[in-house]
């Protein structure tokens, strides 16, 4: 997602009119991005006003991290639904079997790895899924695993 914000561009003679030379008796107009026409002044104060508003929403705007659960959905619950395994019954995404099973344990790296570069009947994801992507999914299963798929 992208923020655009649209500035008027003023020249040296507007931006000094507005800090206080001397020659404000004569306000130049100018057009800002809309086409309307302002007083330097204004047109000034709409492009800090916009300014201040574009930094608003790029400092306040909400990171958009990767949704585990939907990626799990998306990509692994049809082997995997409820944390399950359709095609290895007993290697499940549940704790125990975690513990059990998988090469570095119940341990979020260890399920990272898994899921980069699959193993046996599981396909590598890591060409499929962004990084963010793989943490995310990887998270979800270990927070799902902890609660037994609850």
């Amino acid at each position: 997602m992208a923020f655009v914000a649209v500035v008027p561009v003023l020249s040296s003679s507007k931006v000094s009119a507005f800090f206080g030379n001397k020659q404000t008796d004569t306000v130049v107009a100018a057009k800002n991005a809309t086409g309307l026409r302002m007083s330097a002044e204004k047109n000034v104060k709409a492009g800090l006003v916009a300014a201040a508003a574009a930094g608003v929403l790029l400092v306040s705007a909400p990171v958009f991290a990767a949704d585990g659960k939907a990626l799990f959905t998306a990509n692994c619950a049809a082997c995997h639904t409820g944390g399950n395994n359709v095609i290895q019954a007993e290697k499940t995404l549940k704790k125990a079997a975690l513990e059990q099973y998988l090469d570095g344990g119940y341990k979020v790296e260890a399920i990272k790895t898994q899921v980069t570069n699959g193993k046996n009947a599981m396909p590598a994801f890591g060409g499929r899924l962004a990084e963010d992507e793989i943490e995310a999914v990887a998270q979800f299963v270990f927070e799902q695993a902890g609660s037994d798929w609850a």
